[in-house]
């Protein structure tokens, strides 16, 4: 039945329905506006008022708006007392409420159907372009598999590991397809990788390649890829220009539509933009075609910042890197790179350089025109392709970019001419533009629309969305409304998609055209590199990581080295040391003389004196004053704080030694791994240093209260404050020596300490405080002479002490209050003995434990970027590491192209066959290759 015979049956009946259910007394209408109800025994429940094949989403239930009809009256009658005018706005209001609540209904029901339809198509578009593209790869790789050698990397991308048999029909999977289906299979579904990279199959753009076609692009997409990653893999050889690979080099002025281009071939809008000069660095940016990714980023490979998935995230950190070049530079040739992974983007290698610029503004140094233009003739040199940016309301003979292109490539051979803002001009002059002969370009021009349409009552902002569909669909309604001047009748290219067409074919000529170039550059450099790291390393391999793992074994084996030969004995020899100093400190604080302050006469006997009658005191006497004084020496011993003295004494020596070994291993050129080991032995010393100490006081706290002295320990500790007290005289007979030549000489040094002498005895009278000298000896000589008289004061107390030691009167226990310095060292010794076996077994053992473990775990966590940084930190490694990084980079990218040597041949193999057998198979692509190449012979990889 037509459509429109059931359309005249079925109107009659809606109609019918419509009365009835309105006068049907079980269709009651709710007050407050709510969903129409009415009882299931209504007469025309069956019908539906919907037409045949109508969206599902129409099935829903029908929402009434709030009506205001049957108000409207009575409010009138209410608003007669009140003034007119009031009355008149509140039913307009009431009529406009009205209204926009209809129109809300009717866009939430659009809405939702055309969500429903959307994604019913994308489920389906994706399902049935993953199965093609699967079938499509299987019979290429069925058909190309016995006759061509591919390397290991192809055979992975072609073949199928683990798949499930029985689905692709054949001897093992069942009965075979016929051929001519599958033949129709391979031509509908072939070419889908290269279909959103070239932006077709979206809106306003159909793919209208036939399946050969599409199958080469993809193979040449592939090759394209490849020679980007080589590019890539030269790019961190460097030190070479001959060592690189071609790349698209995007000029043009200020005002050209520059931006705009790279982001509609991106796909995003991510480039800077401001009022002022915004781009001041190159941006090489690398395009990655991703078809298998699910979601679109971007990477800054110098930075480390990681995947970045929000476009405007990339846009800022552009613009940030950008404006930190100085205004006094404003260009910098530093590039910034960029890596944009997306399954919508073609393989390319853009180079996005500052806008030209006609005139310099007053805030802008005079020479950056200048600078511009310097930088950019430094990138468009051969044999990078020039993409020369110029708009359509420009005449070309006064086009920047083509001047400056014109200078580099003067017959236009690897320029492509990008016209933008075609829809400014008339159909016709934008043609004749495009068609232009005056300045001709062998790689002709492409006129391009690329600005964004601008959203209007759009229920949600784009955002980062891409925006290739909605710039495809402009274009292809601006084009396609002027058939006359851009059809494909006309001899002229337009459009994005054939923008991004023509730049992978042309990147893909090129760059295979100097490939031969750059591999006999290649050979060189090895045969340089494998030379040097035979002759100057004799060939030992070199990592970062074996480097650090050397170091780490000597380092840990020294350090076991010293474990072995510092144990307790070591560590009891620098406690006593420690604790000798501090009787040393309490013998002059309370027994041995003061330092001379000032030149004030001596009332009574001094010090000296008094420790002099020592030995004669009576037992009453040695009783009482000096009982007090050895008392309150011992207490202050004990109470001295051993447990912290003497862990932070063995604490900073354990670091000490840390530092030497430090010193003498290969880490001492390393400020990195200085710090590092440093840091991890101090964290352990302090996290042990802290229960040590406190247990350590508690362990010495019954010595505080009383002492018990053996006679071996008195006899020991008599033996050993010989030698201390020999020791400090020593050190004092030095300094007087060493002030005496300070004072010029024997005779001034006796003349000044005299005076000091008679003037202290009260022979001489001095009146003032003798600030500015006296006895004619200046204020510094006489400090000194002071000095010199506390150290000869100090040598004569010590040797009268040596004696008192050695006599009998301090060879017993008994006389401990004559011989206060022997009681003193034996507590020491006592103190010392506890000490040393506590920290033995609480601070030196687990430190020893813990420390190269320690270690480990710190150098293990180190990022290759560390690892990296902390190897370089010596000239000698760093300079081997680049022979061998150079080394081991040139044989890779040979490899890779061995690898691009094998897809040479099997394409020129599949290209004598179609040259031989039938018409050409890349249709535009082929011929725009053909002009790329004439004169040349034809591109070769080898």
């Amino acid at each position: 039945m037509s459509g429109r015979l059931l359309t005249s049956r079925v109107a009659p009946l809606a109609r019918t329905a419509s009365l009835a259910t309105l006068r049907s007394p079980y269709h009651t209408a709710n007050r407050a506006g709510g969903l129409l109800s009415r009882s299931s025994n209504a007469r025309w429940t069956h019908l539906r008022l919907f037409s045949l094949g109508s969206n599902a989403a129409q099935s829903v239930p029908a929402v009434r708006h709030a009506s205001f009809a049957r108000a409207i009256p009575k409010l009138a009658m209410k608003f007669i007392r009140v003034p007119a005018m009031f009355g008149a706005m509140a039913i307009s209001a009431l009529a406009y409420i009205q209204y926009q609540a209809a129109q809300a209904g009717t866009y939430a029901i659009d809405l939702f159907g055309r969500a429903k339809d959307t994604a019913t198509t994308g489920a389906r578009s994706i399902f049935d372009g993953a199965n093609s593209i699967y079938d499509q790869t299987r019979l290429g790789w069925e058909k190309t598999k016995d006759s061509v050698g591919l390397p290991e990397w192809m055979q992975g991308i072609l073949s199928k590991e683990g798949g499930e048999g029985g689905g692709d029909g054949g001897p093992d999977g069942g009965p075979e397809r016929p051929q001519k289906q599958e033949s129709r299979a391979g031509a509908a579904t072939a070419g889908a990788a290269t279909a959103a990279a070239f932006a077709l199959d979206s809106d306003g753009e159909e793919d209208d390649r036939d399946g050969e076609t599409a199958a080469r692009d993809d193979q040449m997409m592939l090759l394209t890829r490849k020679m980007i990653e080589i590019r890539s893999l030269l790019q961190t050889v460097g030190q070479s220009e001959t060592l690189t690979l071609p790349s698209i080099v995007v000029i043009g002025s200020q005002s050209s539509g520059k931006s705009s281009v790279l982001e509609a071939i991106v796909g995003h809008e991510f480039l800077p933009k401001g009022s002022n000069m915004v781009t001041r660095r190159p941006i090489e940016l690398t395009l990655v075609n991703t078809p298998d990714a699910h979601a679109e980023y971007g990477e800054f490979p110098a930075l480390g910042l990681g995947k970045i998935t929000d476009f405007s995230q990339i846009q800022k950190t552009l613009t940030d890197l950008n404006l930190a070049v100085p205004e006094a530079d404003c260009v910098s040739d530093d590039p910034i790179q960029l890596r944009i992974y997306s399954p919508t983007v073609p393989d390319l290698s853009l180079i996005d350089l500052p806008g030209y610029i006609q005139v310099t503004g007053y805030d802008q140094p005079t020479e950056l025109k200048q600078k511009i233009s310097e930088l950019c003739d430094k990138y468009i040199q051969a044999p990078n392709i020039i993409l020369a940016i110029s708009a359509a309301d420009v005449d070309l003979a006064n086009s920047t970019a083509l001047r400056a292109s014109r200078r580099v490539d003067p017959r236009g051979e690897r320029t492509i001419g990008v016209i933008t803002k075609m829809d400014l001009v008339d159909s016709l002059r934008g043609a004749a533009i495009l068609a232009d002969k005056n300045y001709p370009l062998r790689l002709s021009y492409v006129g391009v629309v690329c600005k964004v349409p601008q959203q209007h009552n759009s229920l949600f902002s784009r955002g980062s969305a891409n925006i290739t569909s909605a710039i495809t669909k402009n274009e292809s309604a601006y084009f396609s409304s002027h058939p006359e001047s851009f059809g494909p009748a006309t001899d002229v290219t337009v459009g994005t998609p054939n923008l991004r067409k023509k730049l992978m074919h042309v990147l893909e000529a090129t760059m295979s055209a100097s490939l031969a170039s750059t591999a006999e550059a290649i050979h060189h450099e090895l045969t340089e590199a494998t030379y040097e790291f035979k002759v100057q390393y004799n060939e030992r391999s070199l990592s970062a990581e074996s480097y650090l793992a050397e170091s780490l074994d000597a380092f840990k084996h020294s350090f076991r080295a010293f474990t072995e030969t510092f144990g307790r004995a070591q560590l009891r020899e620098i406690l006593k040391h420690e604790l000798d100093q501090q009787v040393l400190n309490l013998l002059a604080q309370r027994y041995w003389n003061r330092p001379i302050e000032d030149l004030s006469p001596l009332e009574g006997q001094g010090l000296v004196d008094t420790l002099a009658a020592l030995p004669k005191a009576t037992a009453e006497e040695a009783d009482t004053l000096w009982r007090l004084k050895l008392d309150a020496s011992t207490a202050s011993l004990t109470k001295l704080g051993i447990g912290r003295l003497a862990t932070t004494v063995v604490a900073g020596n354990l670091a000490a030694q840390v530092d030497r070994l430090i010193a003498h291993s290969t880490f001492s050129a390393h400020p990195f791994a200085r710090t590092a080991i440093t840091q991890a032995s101090n964290a352990i010393l302090q996290d042990l240093s802290y229960d040590t100490s406190d247990e350590l006081e508690i362990c010495v706290k019954p010595y505080k209260h009383r002492i018990d002295i053996e006679d071996s320990e008195w006899a020991r500790g008599r033996e050993n404050v010989t030698n201390t007290l020999k020791g400090e005289l020593r050190d004092c007979e030095n300094a007087v020596k060493t002030v005496e030549i300070e004072m010029g000489g024997k005779k001034k040094f006796r003349d000044v300490v005299s005076f000091i002498d008679r003037v202290r005895k009260g022979e001489i009278i001095l009146e003032g405080n003798s600030g500015g000298g006296a006895g004619g000896f200046s204020a510094a000589l006489l400090a000194k002479g002071r000095e010199a008289a506390f150290l000869r004061d100090r040598a004569d107390i010590l040797r009268m002490r040596l004696m008192a030691i050695k006599s009998k009167q301090c060879a017993s226990k008994k006389n401990k209050f004559y011989c206060p310095e022997i009681f003193l060292d034996a507590v020491a010794d006592k103190l010392t003995t506890t000490a040393d076996l506590f920290l033995d077994a609480e601070l030196l053992s687990k430190f020893f434990y813990q420390f190269p473990r320690t270690l480990d775990s710190r150098f293990r966590s180190l990022t290759p970027q560390q690892l990296e940084q902390f190897a370089r930190e010596d000239p000698k490694i760093r300079r081997h590491l680049d022979v061998v990084h150079r080394k081991e980079l040139l044989e890779h990218v040979l490899k890779e192209m061995e690898a691009l040597r094998a897809l040479e041949a099997r394409e020129k193999r599949h290209s004598n066959v179609r040259s031989s057998g039938g018409p050409s198979s890349r249709g535009g692509a082929g011929e725009e290759r053909k002009r790329a190449n004439s004169g040349k012979g034809g591109w070769g990889l080898f």
